[in-house]
C-alpha cells in the first residue's frame, strides 16, 4: 500500500508543537539545574557574617584557610586520579607518550646519594686525585739587576705576552 503523505501545513503545524515542546524542556531542565546550585550553595556556603571584632575576623580567616587547604586536597586528589587514568586509557590503547625530560644540574655526590641512597657515605672529591704541580721561578727572574737579560726575555711573542700580563 502507498502511504499518504502529509500536508505541508500539517508538517509545518507538527514541527512548529516538537520545537515548544523542546524549548519548554530545555527551559524546566535550565530551572532544575539553578535550583541544585542554590540548594548545593546553601547547604556549603555559611551564611556571610561581618564580624564585629578583630577576634572575629582572625577566626573567620582561620575557618577559610581551613576550607581553602581542604580544596586544594581535594583537587590535588582529584587531578592524580584523572592522571592515573589518563594513563590506564593510554595503556590500553597501547600508545604511550613520551614525557618532557628536563635537564637536571647534580653534582657527583648528590647523584650517587640519589642512586644508592643511605649507602653513599664517601664523598666524591675528584680535585683531591689531581696531581699538584708546583711553579719554579726562574733563576733569571729572580734576579733584576741586569737590563739586557730583560731585554732578551721581552723579544718574540713570549716577552710581549709578558708585558701585557704585567701591566694588567
Amino acid at each position: 500500500m502507498a502511504e499518504k503523505k502529509m500536508s505541508l501545513s500539517r508538517r509545518n503545524h507538527l514541527k512548529s508543537l516538537l520545537l515548544q515542546i523542546g524549548k519548554e524542556m530545555l527551559e524546566e531542565e535550565a530551572r532544575q539545574a539553578e535550583e541544585e546550585k542554590m540548594a548545593y550553595i546553601r547547604e556549603n556556603c555559611p551564611t556571610l557574617s561581618f564580624p564585629q571584632c578583630t577576634l572575629e575576623l582572625q577566626e573567620l580567616c582561620r575557618q577559610l584557610h581551613k576550607q581553602i587547604d581542604l580544596v586544594d586536597e581535594e583537587r590535588y586528589d582529584m587531578e592524580t586520579k584523572i592522571d592515573d587514568l589518563k594513563m590506564k586509557v593510554q595503556d590500553l590503547n597501547g600508545r604511550f607518550k613520551k614525557p618532557t625530560l628536563r635537564r637536571v644540574r647534580m653534582s657527583a655526590d648528590a647523584m650517587l646519594a640519589a642512586l644508592l641512597g643511605s649507602k653513599h657515605k664517601v664523598s666524591l672529591d675528584l680535585r683531591a686525585n689531581l696531581k699538584q704541580v708546583k711553579k719554579e721561578l726562574k733563576e733569571e727572574e729572580k734576579q733584576t739587576g741586569d737590563w739586557r737579560k730583560n731585554i732578551e726575555d721581552k723579544a718574540g711573542m713570549d716577552g710581549r705576552k709578558k708585558m701585557f700580563e704585567a701591566e694588567a
